[in-house]
């Protein structure tokens, strides 16, 4: 017979509570999701500041061709808007079609199998920590462009930098959407109004050409050539990086969220694509060119404001926004990490929710893997950028694919008719053949883009990420077959009857009920006359499954449900003991029993937690308290 138990109180306050926030209950997680305008600030800040770089992008490679080509910016520009618009169109309903989020990833996963989906894991993954490196790099370089003095404190400056986010970050989505709404819309703001004045000197004849540029190339070295103009639109292509930031993180935002997050993309890829536009066709009015000693973005607004103070103010806004980009993947990394684990591909912690109801262990693994990142390279941004944008249009190649056969298998139905998939549903799509036509066309390009990338930045670096999301496919796999072995040796489908009753007394702890528990259970009744199982309970659901499974199980064996709103794991328990404790007759001892199962090799320990050690220590002051762990041993498959 299950009991219900509720904790009280919340956790006490400590110097973590100090930095991310008092801890926040499990049934307040509905009220920290944001409006369109805040998840347009978390979720848009990296596309946004793509076109800090993007125009510059197009024009490094063109000038190799020399000044007489830069005009071709313009259409390029005009080529990635409308792969923007597709990308956006598909993103938008991938959005409503896995209302749960997941973007590349569950789309690969419910129509193009198992190993493209970790593929495009893999792949947002190395671009979500290689974002953070090159966003924050690249703002230092701006402030110790300014501040010569700082520059051989760039390191330590762009880490301590990741640290602040990661610990705004902890503090929730909510908090820190509205922490970093601000300098993303002062950007939005200054760009905009950068644009809108530029324009009108167009028009009026007031625009002059920027003077004072040295162009990193005088001369053309090569004549302009189809594969130069590929790779100068897949160089622009950066500008997309971001846009399947907002399908990743539906979750977060309010109801409805698929609606919400539909119209957030659509919102930012309209600004994104105007910013774009606007800012290559002005650059080439005023003669603007790659140079290694000023961006375009400062050439335009030198010739849009002179070298007054809006020009500073438009730099400023620049460098946060480039730092601000990291905080998209913040958002987002930490997420599709629970995806992937909860899949059993990636180490189980990372769908575990902290004391402020985000994934913690998600964030603080980007901080850690971005920072390795930054010390290695030095901060240099020239030495990261190569690594960048193959990853995310890989992700959008697999993306758009997925999406094309779901239309595919849309057409195959009849009204009424629907495919059940582990992210949503397949149902007839009168639209489907413009739908199958759009997603193909998406992938083609994207691939195309993909292959252009990786051919001309293979030499400069992107080698890493050409061997690196394989190696990554295969350490998912090697976990994951880690957690199918070990679910095989719990299972209880060939487990037998339940264990014979026999009168005793002892805590058993449980984290679920498997054949370990079992196992242990049986050892406890050898104990005592009296067992009582323990299970703390973080999510109603699971709590659930285990009162059924205990009851058809546990043999009429107790069993206290500890329900702990605040996803606390240890605390409850000893409180639970403590209770107990005092209610023992003299000289008796009181015995906890931890299933333990021990792992064919030693690396697979980090996979699981140690609750019997942990117990041990916090029980270890204690007086005639005695935690006894059951190991239960699984056995290498492989041999």
């Amino acid at each position: 017979m299950a009991t219900i138990r509720q904790t009280t109180g919340a956790p006490p306050r400590s110097l973590t509570s100090f930095f991310i926030g008092k801890p926040l209950p499990t049934h307040e997680m509905p009220h920290q999701t944001i409006s369109k305008k805040v998840g347009l600030a978390v979720f848009a800040s990296d596309a946004l500041s793509s076109t800090a770089y993007a125009t510059e992008a197009i024009l490094e490679v063109l000038a190799f061709a020399g000044i007489a080509v830069l005009a071709l910016s313009i259409p390029i520009a005009g080529a990635i808007v409308v792969l923007l618009a597709i990308v956006t169109i598909s993103y938008e309903q991938t959005i409503h079609a896995y209302p749960g989020g997941g973007g590349a990833y569950i789309v690969s996963r419910d129509n193009l199998g198992e190993m493209p989906a970790q593929i495009a894991g893999a792949a947002l993954l190395t671009d979500y920590i290689l974002t953070v490196s090159v966003s924050i790099s690249s703002g230092v370089a701006q402030i110790t462009s300014g501040f010569p003095g700082l520059h051989p404190y760039r390191v330590i400056i762009a880490v301590g930098l990741v640290t602040f986010m990661m610990i705004v970050n902890l503090r929730g989505v909510k908090e820190s959407g509205n922490t970093f709404a601000i300098p993303t819309y002062f950007f939005l703001g200054v760009a905009l109004f950068t644009l809108a004045v530029g324009f009108y000197r167009y028009f009026t004849g007031s625009l002059g050409m920027v003077t004072g540029v040295t162009p990193a190339e005088a001369e053309a070295t090569q004549g302009l050539t189809l594969f130069l103009i590929l790779r100068a639109f897949a160089n622009g292509c950066t500008a997309l990086t971001g846009v399947e930031a907002i399908s990743n993180g539906i979750p977060a935002f309010k109801e409805p969220k698929s609606h919400n997050a539909g119209i957030t993309l659509i919102w930012m890829s309209t600004i994104l694509g105007a910013m774009f536009l606007g800012i290559t066709f002005l650059s080439h009015q005023i003669g603007a060119q790659f140079s290694f000693t000023e961006t375009v973005i400062s050439q335009l607004g030198r010739a849009v404001w002179g070298a007054g103070s809006l020009w500073y103010i438009l730099l400023g806004s620049t460098t946060l926004i480039l730092i601000m980009a990291a905080n998209t993947s913040f958002a987002d990394f930490p997420r599709l990490g629970a995806l992937i684990a909860n899949d059993g591909f990636l180490p189980r912690q990372l769908t575990f929710r902290g004391s402020r109801l985000v994934f913690s262990y998600g964030i603080v693994s980007l901080a850690a893997f971005a920072s390795l990142l930054i010390v290695l390279f030095q901060a240099q941004v020239t030495a990261l950028i190569p690594l960048y944008a193959i990853g995310v249009f890989l992700s959008f190649t697999l993306s758009q694919t997925g999406m094309a056969v779901r239309w595919l298998r849309s057409s195959r139905l009849k009204e009424g008719e629907d495919i059940v998939q582990q992210g949503g549903v397949v149902r007839y799509d009168p639209k489907w053949r413009l739908k199958l036509i759009t997603n193909g066309l998406g992938a083609i390009v994207t691939t195309i883009v993909m292959i252009v990338f990786a051919i001309a930045k293979f030499t400069q670096g992107a080698w890493v990420i050409v061997l690196l999301v394989p190696t990554l496919v295969l350490i998912f796999y090697r976990i994951h077959h880690h957690y199918k072995d070990v679910a095989s040796h719990l299972s209880l489908e060939s487990f037998g009857a339940p264990p014979r009753v026999r009168r005793n007394r002892v805590l058993l702890l449980t984290g679920g009920v498997h054949s370990g528990v079992l196992h242990a259970l049986r050892y406890a009744r050898s104990l005592s006359q009296d067992v009582t199982a323990v299970y703390v309970g973080t999510d109603l659901a699971e709590a659930e499954e285990v009162k059924s499974k205990w009851e058809q199980w546990g043999d009429g064996v107790r069993l206290v449900v500890i329900d702990s709103p605040y996803r606390r794991l240890i605390e409850p328990l000893i409180d639970y003991i403590d209770e107990m404790a005092e209610q023992r007759r003299p000289n008796e001892m009181l015995t906890i029993v931890v299933p333990q199962f021990v792992p064919a090799h030693w690396w697979q320990r980090f996979l699981h937690m140690n609750t019997a050690q942990i117990l041990q220590q916090a029980l270890l002051r204690k007086r005639d308290i005695v935690v006894m762990e059951v190991p239960y041993h699984l056995r290498d498959e492989a041999h």
